[in-house]
């Protein structure tokens, strides 16, 4: 398995677009085959070292994950993110067994 983890700092003037951001994540359950699981959420301390959103996703495999880059249903959101961002971190890897 393959795990996906992002956190996104937004854009001051796309602050208030939070939950639906949030919510556009959620949108992609059970659309995307080999999408194990997916966590998503706002921040909820807001310390400076605190990033905006979190997005936690799992694959069946490596495969997968590549699928899901391209997929047509990851796009629309993908497109937003990279639009309301103002910068993000990730980390992707294998899960033990």
């Amino acid at each position: 398995m393959i795990r996906h983890i992002v956190l996104f700092s937004i854009k001051p003037e796309y602050k208030k677009d939070i939950p639906a951001l949030v919510e556009g994540f959620y949108q992609m359950v059970g659309k995307i085959d080999g999408l194990l699981s997916l966590e998503a959420g706002a921040d909820i301390l807001h310390s400076e070292r605190s990033y905006d959103i979190a997005l936690v996703t799992t694959f069946r495999d490596r495969a997968a994950f590549d699928a899901y880059q391209d997929h047509p249903v990851h796009q629309p959101v993908k497109r937003r993110m990279h639009e309301v961002r103002s910068g993000s971190v990730a980390c992707d890897f294998e899960v033990r067994a």
